[in-house]
């Protein structure tokens, strides 16, 4: 490991606003109350990699709770390093498996939820790793209060057609949809938040997908 990400790591381990395993820490339940200190919604960012989407989510909507979650603790390092220059105290990070995430959090915990650009996990093989197929969407129903919303933003169009068949098959309500958000009416200073890898495939040219739904 390079000498930058294991600075990274140990930074990390430092900062307030980040929560590790290694930390022995449960906020399960309490996330608003022991955490973040209040009683307002708690909404998640999944593999958020750097928290660009959670930490401006969190920039615009200063009365609700923002987690972004990620294993990689080098990457939520720039997350919650911003949030803590910038005084935003209503944004916080959580490394986990995103597998164990019913260990984290209380059934109806979670308000929303946010997945921006995963790996699409493309290989037949790999298809229990794609953060939206059956057993992780039944993990995410348990978290939700009712009627609880989900996005997906995703330049990978396969991922996304996976996706609305996954939601499709679960006759799951969809509320919005579109294959090429930036060429729908849909665009808001929500969906306009753009991150490294966003701006990176709109450079390319690429469609940028996005469907939000419930359950």
């Amino acid at each position: 490991m390079g000498k930058d990400k294991l600075r990274k790591f140990a930074e990390v381990s430092t900062f307030a606003n980040v929560v590790q395993l290694e930390d022995g820490k449960s906020y399960q339940g309490k996330w608003a109350s022991e955490f973040f200190k209040n009683d307002n919604p708690v909404i998640l960012e999944l593999a958020c990699g750097k928290g660009e989407y959670t930490v401006n989510l969190a920039k615009q909507f200063p009365n609700i709770n923002f987690l972004g979650i990620d294993y990689k603790g080098n990457r939520i390092w720039r997350g919650a390093k911003t949030a803590l220059e910038e005084g935003i105290t209503n944004v916080g990070f959580l490394r986990i498996q995103i597998e164990t995430i019913l260990e984290h959090f209380a059934a109806g915990e979670i308000a929303e939820i946010w997945i921006t650009f995963p790996d699409p996990q493309p290989q037949e093989s790999r298809e229990k790793k794609r953060l939206t197929n059956p057993t992780f969407l039944t993990k995410y129903k348990l978290l939700l209060v009712e009627n609880g919303i989900m996005h997906l933003k995703t330049d990978n169009d396969g991922f996304y057609a996976y996706t609305i068949e996954q939601i499709e098959a679960l006759s799951l309500p969809k509320h919005k949809e579109t294959i090429d958000l930036y060429k729908s009416d849909l665009v808001d200073e929500v969906l306009s938040i753009k991150t490294y890898y966003e701006r990176k495939y709109l450079a390319e040219n690429k469609n940028i997908n996005y469907v939000q739904w419930s359950f």
